[in-house]
């Protein structure tokens, strides 16, 4: 698995703060190893075409494409960021 970043997700990691930032790359480090883990609670957004989210923490997420073996980081933040993906 290989993964990209758009500039969006980028400037959303840069933006939050360091603790959360820790949490995102755990998050991601799990996600690699195995993207169906209970707790990333990996699922479809609904309303939006292949545009997926796993969570982070209570109240952070993380949205991403998955085409093949490409997992395409789009959106990392509060629940806001799946409002804006719609």
């Amino acid at each position: 698995m290989r993964f990209r970043t758009l500039g969006t997700s980028k400037k959303d990691y840069k933006s939050l703060p360091n603790e959360i930032q820790e949490q995102v790359d755990k998050a991601l480090r799990l996600f690699a190893g195995n993207p169906r883990h209970p707790s990333l609670q990996v699922k479809k957004l609904k309303g939006a075409r292949n545009i997926w989210e796993g969570r982070i923490s209570l109240a952070y997420r993380f949205t991403f494409n998955w085409q093949s073996d490409v997992v395409t980081l789009r959106r990392v933040g509060t629940h806001d960021i799946l409002k804006k993906e719609q």
